[in-house]
């Protein structure tokens, strides 16, 4: 997972795009005058290259985060590492809902969609290949290798799958949580202070052993 965000922050996908759009001509010039400057190929082909490579890095970094995810649950069900274990998980599930709440990599397959389009049209006007080697891809889920939006909802349902089944907070600290809900429901009917003496929680109880 470090390693994809590490290299995805290399590749400096954004400052690329940015300077993309800085080149686009906007609709008002295109209308003004009968012809306008548009971006070369050069500059389209490292721009679709970058897209290529991070759609494949965002692919991947969703699957090692569903696979860490599944591990670190897997730990906590063992009661191996709570603290670790649960950081992780919560760090792990919140960075792949992120990408897949903002549709990150479906913005960067449509966007290659346009590219692709872009790029046809331009080397036809005045070819000047910058990128040789390599053929640039009609459709993005030939070059990835799978259908995206299938493999985003394989991932989503072992995910929350997962999270029903196993239930790892209640099979961790069963006595502690039928504590807290019986106080709870004290609270309701009885004085913060009268419940607080009720409770059957010792002040010392603690998920994980002592570090001197």
């Amino acid at each position: 997972v470090q390693q994809c965000l590490k290299r995805l922050g290399k590749m400096n996908l954004v400052g690329c795009l940015e300077t993309l759009i800085e080149l686009i001509p906007k609709k008002n010039a295109s209308k003004a005058h009968a012809e306008c400057l548009v971006p070369s190929q050069p500059i389209l082909e490292t721009v679709a290259l970058k897209v290529l490579g991070g759609c494949k890095l965002i692919l991947r970094l969703l699957d090692c985060c569903c696979k860490a995810f599944l591990l670190s649950v897997k730990h906590l069900c063992l009661k191996e590492f709570i603290l670790l274990n649960t950081l992780a998980s919560g760090l792990l599930s919140r960075l792949w809902f992120v990408i897949q709440y903002r549709c990150v990599l479906q913005t960067l397959t449509s966007l290659y969609g346009a590219l692709s389009t872009m790029l046809h049209l331009v080397s036809e006007t005045q070819q000047t290949p910058y990128i040789k080697g390599f053929t640039f891809p009609s459709d993005i889920s030939d070059f990835l290798g799978v259908n995206i939006s299938s493999e985003v909802k394989k991932q989503k349902a072992q995910m929350l799958t997962t999270k029903k089944s196993t239930g790892w907070m209640k099979k961790l600290f069963p006595p502690m949580l039928e504590a807290v809900s019986k106080v709870g429901k004290k609270r309701k009917s009885e004085p913060c202070t009268s419940a607080m003496k009720n409770c059957s929680i010792p002040c010392a109880l603690d998920i994980g052993e002592t570090v001197v």
